[in-house]
């Protein structure tokens, strides 16, 4: 399916480098779904890149048409609310990044935000971010409708041409992917494993 047709997805864990890779896509010329209604902050000076409706995606599927040839972020646990009767195609970026990386950002975030619960233990979340992955992994693999490229966020950092490249030929070749490579800010790079 042409990529205009598809409705592009950046998706991953959360702090995985989905809005990194939403900047990207921006900078290098694809329209993006967002209604700027969360604004950038410490842990993303850059912006979220975010569409509120996406979160009621369960039970609110009537902007999907809309979003054809445009770049929407989707955390991870919500693609399974997509359409998977044919209706829609989309082109999914899934992000992934070192398990130790996301949760330190994680817990880094929920700290500044005084939502952070230290009762429940770092392998814990550890071990339900791992089987959360693979699930939506099997779920993505089982439903034709999902195009899928993983992208690594932290080989996007070391070496990201060949993997913007990458993404630019799963979305047609027609990004600038040099607008691409100078999204990419490395001093947002803190969380190191």
């Amino acid at each position: 399916m042409p990529p205009q047709d598809a409705i592009t997805v950046v998706s991953g864990l959360p702090r995985s480098g989905t809005s990194m890779m939403m900047s990207m896509l921006h900078a290098g010329g694809m329209p993006v779904v967002s209604d700027g209604l969360r604004t950038a902050d410490e842990d993303n000076p850059k912006g979220y890149y975010e569409f509120e409706r996406v979160k009621q995606l369960e039970n609110d599927k009537g902007w999907l048409t809309d979003a054809r040839g445009k770049v929407v972020k989707v955390i991870s646990e919500l693609l399974k609310h997509f359409p998977t009767d044919g209706s829609h195609a989309y082109k999914v970026i899934f992000m992934r990044r070192n398990i130790d990386e996301v949760l330190a950002s994680q817990t880094k975030m929920l700290k500044r935000r005084g939502t952070h619960d230290p009762s429940v233990a770092d392998e814990e979340i550890r071990r339900m971010f791992l089987v959360h992955v693979d699930r939506i992994t099997d779920f993505l693999r089982a439903h034709r409708c999902f195009d899928v490229l993983y992208i690594n966020y932290n080989l996007m950092l070391q070496d990201p041409a060949p993997l913007i490249t990458r993404i630019n030929a799963f979305l047609g070749g027609d990004l600038d992917t040099a607008a691409m490579a100078a999204a990419i800010d490395q001093s947002l790079y803190r969380n190191r494993a």
